[in-house]
């Protein structure tokens, strides 16, 4: 039943789940990516062994080195699958292993589109979404978020060895190049389906609806993450057409703001016969001072701390049923209700893995 309802809300919140153009290409139109309510969990490592070793096997990489390098990356039993399949990969593919080279060396020129290769139908699907994700995912961690979730767009988290971690960097992509919608359903899906994501990924991912929440057009907040996005790109040495048009439109903006208040400040002088309330010195801003006595109540979009969030998911299962509700209540107040379903969505999930411990 549980399963039912968190579908039917899924379906009321998102109207398609859609894969929309990167930023600055305007000649490709949105295509639909299947939809998709069920769980999704890790591959086994045992399981991911042996289609690495049948890929392997596929491609005629059965030499006693090739082999006996092969056992050594699965003898590693402390690091991730995915890791260990990104190596697997590399080992019977050339260009494969130089693709992944260059996308982990931070010296290394960021690419400018997405490999071919990657997109090549003729690769097995195995190797192909696995070897996506581990390259989007090396690409991500150096800020090339742009090449990342296109990368990520050419194929599904049923393919890849860990779901979770492609709808986190996904949603991490999304966020950064401010592709709010994007970017809620990718969360959404990861709270959701992925029943075995890391806790590092959900309280993350949570973090980034909080931010989101507060997001409004034409406002400080906006101008600055276009700033940090342009900085982002500079540091890219992506000084281009796109770079510039985030520029223009960051510029017309502080204009536009200027201006605005320029016109209330003017305002303001005319209703004061020529001069300004309090002696001039209220720099153009309207109104007049909070009585001390008063409680203000014009409170702004809700802010959560990190660190509060995080010791309230190590102890979500220790708390009291009625200080989990305080809580919830606490975080949830000033969210829309999509946020706070995906709010709900993390602790109600916390609350049945706690439960679940012996």
């Amino acid at each position: 039943m549980t399963r039912h309802l968190t579908s039917l809300t899924l379906v009321a919140m998102l109207p398609l789940f859609a894969s929309s153009a990167l930023p600055g290409d305007t000649n490709k139109k949105p295509q639909k990516e299947p939809v998709s309510f069920g769980a999704l969990r890790a591959a086994d490592p045992e399981e991911a062994r042996n289609q690495a070793m049948a890929w392997l096997k596929g491609v005629g990489k059965t030499d006693t080195t090739t082999v006996g390098a092969f056992e050594a990356i699965w003898g590693q039993a402390d690091r991730p699958v995915l890791d260990r399949v990104a190596d697997s990969l590399a080992l019977g593919d050339a260009e494969a292993a130089r693709l992944l080279q260059e996308a982990r060396d931070p010296a290394a020129p960021p690419p400018t589109e997405v490999p071919a290769i990657l997109r090549d139908a003729t690769r097995p699907a195995f190797f192909r979404a696995n070897l996506t994700l581990a390259y989007a995912r090396a690409l991500s961690q150096r800020r090339v978020y742009e090449e990342s979730l296109g990368a990520l767009k050419a194929a599904q988290p049923e393919q890849v060895v860990d779901p979770a971690a492609y709808l986190f960097h996904r949603a991490v992509a999304e966020h950064a190049l401010l592709l709010k919608e994007d970017a809620s359903r990718s969360i959404v899906r990861l709270l959701d389906d992925a029943v075995d994501a890391p806790d590092r990924y959900k309280t993350v991912s949570v973090l980034m609806a909080f931010d989101m929440e507060s997001w409004r057009q034409k406002d400080l907040g906006e101008i600055a993450r276009k700033m940090d996005n342009i900085e982002r790109r500079l540091e890219l040495a992506r000084g281009g057409p796109h770079t510039q048009k985030i520029q223009k439109e960051v510029v017309l903006r502080l204009d536009e703001m200027i201006k605005q208040l320029e016109n209330q400040a003017n305002a303001a002088s005319a209703q004061n016969g020529g001069s300004c309330p309090n002696g001039g010195e209220n720099n153009g801003q309207l109104g007049k001072p909070m009585d001390d006595t008063r409680i203000a109540r014009n409170r702004g979009p809700g802010k959560v701390d990190p660190k509060k969030l995080e010791y309230l998911s190590q102890n979500w299962g220790q708390l009291p049923e009625k200080q989990r509700a305080q809580a919830m209540q606490d975080l949830t107040r000033d969210l829309s209700p999509k946020y706070r379903e995906i709010v709900e969505t993390y602790f109600r999930k916390l609350a049945t893995s706690e439960s679940n411990k012996p």
